[in-house]
């Protein structure tokens, strides 16, 4: 009979986020589990409270009493988590066991004559709304961004190393023209640059307006108080800008706009780990091989690019959750239902999935290294991918119609370099010409790749610093 009682452990978690990967996604929690909502509910509160004093519209703390309050959030214990949600179980609303949570921690201390005032004029969503930006902002750049760091200076440096390796593209799954490895690489790295720096800045909008966003009961309590500034302000010292009209609920624009930054992202990394998947089933790239490590419970032989393909399943995650934030986030029912409240809750699994994809795509790149014969015997097997540069160099000539010329000689032909150079003689052209056309080589017709891969890496490399 099947136990309904586990313990919870790695191994019983519901979520490979919190089991089998929980060493991997444990930093996240500091940031997005329930503890860390509760700690920063906690601190917005307390922060409210102060700003209430600031503006004299309770008596002054002293300094003690200042420092009692700024501790409180950052100093909250698993135990005193247990406790509010102790409190949360019979009260049965969580914004609120906080509040009262505030009330008893307060009770023993000089701030007892101002209990009344935590939570004042407020709603439960302004302590929310606050609160899960803060803890997005927060994970952000103190996880996913050091992890997208290290992997953006990975692709940085292979494409530094590479950026004159000539290597086969393929258009349409086909053999195209040369390229080389370390332009691919710039690719990626320069896409990937340009979306962290909108995720390294992107500023997230709070709301502190009361129960249907127009500042109602503080507005009748304190009616010479400027609420819209005194919010304005609340916010912005917690580093978030303001929104100016909402409903009840924060309006969740700023959130999506997060989100999609994000999933940019993500689709840029499935696209890479695909690339490289292909590479190495070209044998382009070759795998570390390590004794103890098994590819295949029936193979032997197999070392599988399960780090890449784990990536990419994992981006799927992620992506599949962010899209259904963005059609449901922005939907509520005339000024707010509660469904968005269980949704909302999913953020760390999401960025969970994020992160273990940048991770294992670092890793798996840290596992391959070219192999540079093979990306060379496959360039130098076809000299048809010379075609384009050939019909070219006819226009320049005034040769009538060179691109049909070409293309009965090379369409569906597999052209070895010895027949190249007899197609070459063959052509009716005048001796320079020729000459020009059998100086090209598959390995130096490569553009100006270098060139790009170095103005590329000059400017992103200042989008990815201080992080």
């Amino acid at each position: 009979m099947q136990r309904s009682d586990l313990p919870l452990d790695e191994l019983t978690s519901l979520s490979p986020l919190d089991g089998r990967y929980k060493s991997q996604t444990s930093p996240l929690a500091t940031y997005l589990s329930e503890y860390s909502l509760i700690r920063v509910r906690t601190e917005v509160e307390t922060a409210y409270l102060s700003a209430l004093s600031k503006e004299k519209l309770i008596r002054p703390f002293t300094p003690e009493e200042k420092k009692i309050l700024i501790s409180i959030g950052p100093h909250i214990t698993l135990d005193d988590a247990r406790k509010i949600k102790e409190i949360e179980g019979r009260i049965k609303h969580d914004v609120k066991a906080v509040e009262v949570y505030l009330r008893e921690k307060l009770e023993t201390t000089s701030l007892r004559d101002v209990l009344e005032m935590i939570h004042f004029g407020l709603t439960s969503e302004d302590i929310n709304n606050v609160s899960y930006r803060l803890m997005l902002h927060r994970a952000t750049q103190n996880v996913l961004l050091p992890s997208l760091t290290t992997l953006l200076y990975q692709l940085s440096d292979i494409a530094n190393a590479y950026k004159h390796t000539p290597m086969l593209a393929r258009t349409h799954g086909q053999a195209a023209i040369p390229t080389t490895l370390g332009k691919e690489f710039a690719v990626f790295a320069y896409r990937l640059a340009k979306e962290f720096a909108l995720l390294k800045n992107y500023a997230f909008s709070g709301k502190l307006a009361g129960a249907v966003g127009n500042y109602n009961a503080l507005a009748i309590a304190f009616t010479q108080t400027d609420w819209i500034t005194f919010a304005k302000t609340f916010l912005k010292d917690l580093g978030l800008l303001h929104s100016p009209v909402t409903t009840q609920t924060n309006t969740y624009e700023d959130i999506i706009g997060f989100f999609q930054i994000l999933q940019r992202i993500n689709n840029i990394l499935i696209d890479f780990d695909q690339d490289v998947w292909r590479y190495i089933s070209d044998g382009w790239f070759v795998q570390e091989v390590k004794k103890e490590e098994v590819g295949s419970s029936t193979m032997p032989q197999k070392v599988n690019p399960i780090r890449f393909e784990n990536a990419e399943g994992n981006l799927g995650m992620a992506n599949s959750m962010i899209e259904f934030f963005v059609r449901k986030l922005p939907v509520s029912r005339l000024q707010r239902d509660l469904s968005d409240s269980t949704v909302i809750r999913n953020f760390g699994s999401c960025l969970g999935y994020s992160l273990l994809a940048y991770q294992a795509t670092y890793e798996g790149l840290m596992r391959v290294k070219p192999n540079l014969q093979k990306i060379e015997d496959d360039l130098m097997e076809d000299w048809s991918v010379l075609a384009e540069a050939a019909q070219t160099i006819l226009r320049k000539n005034n040769v009538k119609d060179p691109y049909s010329i070409l293309k009965g000689l090379t369409r569906g032909e597999t052209v070895t370099e010895s027949r190249w150079k007899e197609l070459v003689e063959k052509l009716p052209v005048d001796e320079d010409i020729k000459k020009s056309l059998l100086s090209l080589s598959p390995k130096k017709y490569i553009g100006m790749a270098g060139q790009i891969v170095d103005k590329t890496l000059e400017e992103i490399t200042p989008r990815t610093k201080k992080v």
